[in-house]
C-alpha cells in the first residue's frame, strides 16, 4: 500500500533534517509509524537498525554509530574509548560504543550497535558534558579533559596503556589544558594516580 505523496515528502524532509529518523519522530508530527516501514519497503528509506531509518543517499560521518546509539539512548553520554576516538585522542577503534548512564538508569535493551555501559553518579555524571551535532543528531559526549580523567578512573576496564596514550595526546593537542584535566582528576579522585604520568609528560 502506498502512502499519500505529501506524507512521503514530509517523511523524507524529516529524515533529511534529523539525519536518523525514528518512528517516534513521525508520531510527534502526527504521522503513523507504519509509513516509515512502507517507505523502507520501497527503498525510499534505509533501515539501519531497529526502528532507525535514513535516506538512501545519506552517507553519514565516521561517527554515525554515536548518532545512532544516541537516538536510542538520548540520556546517555558517550565516554571512554568512544569519546577518545571522537576527540582524536587514541588510535583505538572500539568495536562497541561506550556510554555512561546514571546509576539508576536501565541498560538499553536493543541498541543498533553493541554498547559497553558504565554507571556514574553525582558530579562524575553531570560534569564535563558537551553536545555535538553528528549527522543531524545531538550527541552528548564528555569533554576531552573529562574523558582522559575517566580513562584513569576506569583503567582496569580499558587498560592503563590506553589512558596514558590519551593523556599524552591530550597534552599535545590542548596545550595549557593541564589545569582542566587536573580538576576532573580530582573530581574522579584519581589525582594521585594520574600525577606521576602527568609529571613525566610535562
Amino acid at each position: 500500500m502506498s502512502s499519500p505523496p505529501d506524507i512521503d515528502s514530509r517523511i523524507r524532509n524529516l529524515a533529511k533534517d534529523l539525519g536518523v529518523l525514528r518512528p517516534r519522530d513521525l508520531l510527534a508530527h502526527g504521522i503513523p509509524r507504519e509509513y516509515a516501514q512502507r517507505l523502507s519497503a520501497r527503498g525510499e528509506l534505509i533501515r539501519i537498525g531497529r526502528g532507525l531509518y535514513t535516506l538512501p543517499d545519506s552517507t553519514g560521518s565516521s561517527h554515525r554509530s554515536l548518532a545512532e546509539v544516541s537516538k536510542v539512548v538520548p540520556q546517555g553520554v558517550i565516554c571512554l574509548v568512544s569519546a577518545l576516538r571522537f576527540h582524536g585522542l587514541t588510535t583505538q577503534n572500539p568495536p562497541e560504543v561506550w556510554i555512561a548512564l546514571p546509576n539508576n538508569a536501565w541498560r538499553p535493551s536493543a541498541p543498533p550497535f553493541r554498547v559497553h555501559v558504565i554507571h556514574l553518579s553525582g558530579s562524575a555524571w553531570t560534569e564535563g558534558v558537551e553536545t555535538h551535532l553528528i549527522d543531524g543528531v545531538p550527541v552528548r559526549i564528555y569533554s576531552p579533559a573529562k574523558t582522559v580523567a575517566d580513562c584513569f578512573k576506569f583503567r582496569n576496564k580499558i587498560g592503563i596503556d590506553v589512558a596514558v596514550e590519551a593523556l599524552r595526546d591530550y597534552l599535545r593537542m590542548y596545550r595549557g589544558g593541564a589545569d582542566d584535566l587536573w580538576r576532573f582528576a580530582q573530581l574522579n579522585r584519581v589525582n594521585r594516580v594520574i600525577q606521576p604520568y602527568l609529571e613525566s609528560v610535562l
